[in-house]
């Protein structure tokens, strides 16, 4: 069954546009080195929460907005072969990310129900 990483990512909506080039340019590169699709998403409808929510989770400040996104891998063995490669990947070396690096947050996920894979 296949693994998902998935992300959470304060964005400054002024750079909305910085970083889907960004991600543009990274998704093929993660596809290349085994990923078998990378989803980037926009909040739309990010309600306000009590205790947590999508922006709590990443502080995000007023002019920010959440990207949610997840890549899709054939297993968690290719996820960890991929990621490597992908982290020495020369093309994806940036210096000056779109976004605050140190307030994302991801993991890796075992998928317990995919309606695509049944």
């Amino acid at each position: 069954m296949s693994y998902v990483d998935g992300f959470i990512i304060p964005v400054p909506v002024s750079n909305r546009e910085a970083y889907r080039k960004l991600a543009a340019q990274a998704a093929p590169i993660f596809k290349e080195h085994g990923a078998l699709r990378v989803v980037e998403c926009w909040g739309d409808d990010i309600q306000d929460g009590d205790v947590t929510e999508f922006k709590k989770a990443v502080k995000a400040e007023e002019a920010e907005n959440v990207v949610f996104s997840w890549i899709v891998w054939p297993s968690k063995e290719a996820r960890d072969a991929g990621n490597r490669k992908v982290m020495e990947d020369p093309r994806l070396a940036m210096n000056d990310m779109p976004f605050d690096a140190k307030r994302m947050f991801w993991g890796g996920f075992r998928i317990l129900l995919d309606t695509e894979e049944e």
